[in-house]
């Protein structure tokens, strides 16, 4: 049975988070002056002068309109990464407790749990980019307490069977942490809608991707209320700039050019599968629910240097786990995608050179 407090580290139990002035007082005055902030401004167009909101609860509150779920289950933090980092430091007692991860994903669960000095099982992905179920209910123990899983999956581009993160909810007495920063681009529905029904569930969502924020670093967390004030204990004071929250509260503004460009990547993508497949150097192209594509080629290395002389880059994954051979292709602009597709026909693969004896 899922026992939140159970799972939190000790000296997080015991912590007595950081109280900023901001936290302290809350409201307008006409003198603020208990901050030791510049009371005379800032050298920009608009005063950056005073600290921001900690908590961002007007991001919050349009982000909740848009999502449909309730400010308090949010969760603010600097990109994707700063969740990840504080599930590790809140639940994963270092040289102890282990967490699950199913390759080939996204990088930077490993890394943060190698920072964290936390234990890592790999249960990998089957050969269909699927959990393997079997694989984790062998992995997980007593002091597995988090298990990772990015749907639609970076870099196979897949969704994740509905069916089998369930089963793993219901039969997980730790924490799942659903990576959706791709749920846009796909047909799936997301896992936020059921924060009520799992007390286990973290999903992580990004302004990063279809919104097109990527440079403000701007990551989303949504659990339930207990698990929010967790993160909010353990986080630094004022984790999301000022500029970064005025500047995504514009961007929520425009739900209506998002979705047209979400339409866009969509319709290119598929163009660009079909292009590709036709492809002599092409072998396959994966099924993607995403923003990009991943592609098994001929020779991943020799046509990844070949575009990068033509000034085009794309991710060489050929040596990540299940991907031999493979480029990760972000989808682009229609014009970007045609420089790629022209730039792919004109090339002519090496061949070793015979020396005379």
């Amino acid at each position: 049975m899922f026992d939140l407090n159970s799972l939190l580290r000790d000296n997080i139990k015991r912590l007595v988070p950081y109280s900023s002035a901001r936290d302290e007082f809350k409201g307008e005055a006409r003198v603020f002056i208990d901050a030791n902030e510049n009371g005379f401004g800032s050298p920009l167009p608009v005063n950056y002068n005073r600290y921001p909101d900690p908590l961002q609860w007007k991001l919050k509150y349009k982000l909740a309109d848009i999502k449909g779920v309730p400010p308090q289950n949010i969760f603010l933090g600097n990109g994707s990464d700063e969740p990840i980092d504080i599930l590790y430091r809140a639940f994963c007692r270092p040289g102890v407790d282990n967490v699950v991860l199913c390759p080939p994903t996204y990088g930077m669960y490993e890394v943060s749990a190698n920072i964290n000095d936390v234990i890592i099982r790999k249960v990998s992905l089957t050969p269909e980019f699927q959990l393997d179920i079997a694989g984790l209910q062998e992995a997980i123990d007593e002091n597995t307490k988090l298990v990772f899983i990015c749907s639609p999956n970076n870099p196979t581009g897949n969704s994740i069977n509905r069916a089998d993160i369930e089963l793993l909810l219901n039969n997980f007495d730790g924490i799942v942490v659903i990576d959706e920063a791709y749920i846009n681009f796909s047909r799936q529905k997301s896992f936020i809608q059921e924060l009520t029904e799992y007390p286990n569930l973290v999903v992580m969502q990004t302004l990063s991707k279809a919104w097109g924020l990527a440079a403000l670093r701007v990551g989303m967390a949504f659990a339930s209320e207990d698990i929010i004030n967790i993160f909010n204990k353990v986080k630094a004071p004022y984790n999301i700039s000022q500029a970064a929250q005025e500047l995504a509260l514009q961007a929520l503004d425009n739900v209506s050019q998002v979705n047209e460009w979400i339409r866009e990547i969509v319709i290119e993508r598929d163009l660009l599968s079909a292009a590709m497949e036709a492809l002599p150097l092409v072998q396959q192209v994966y099924p993607s629910d995403a923003n990009f594509i991943l592609v098994k080629t001929i020779d991943a290395r020799g046509i990844y240097n070949y575009l990068t002389e033509k000034g085009i880059i794309v991710r060489d994954r050929s040596k990540v786990e299940l991907c031999a051979g493979c480029l990760r292709i972000t989808i682009g602009t229609p014009a970007e995608n045609l420089e790629l597709m022209d730039a792919l026909k004109s090339y002519q693969p090496q061949t070793e050179k015979t020396v005379s004896a």
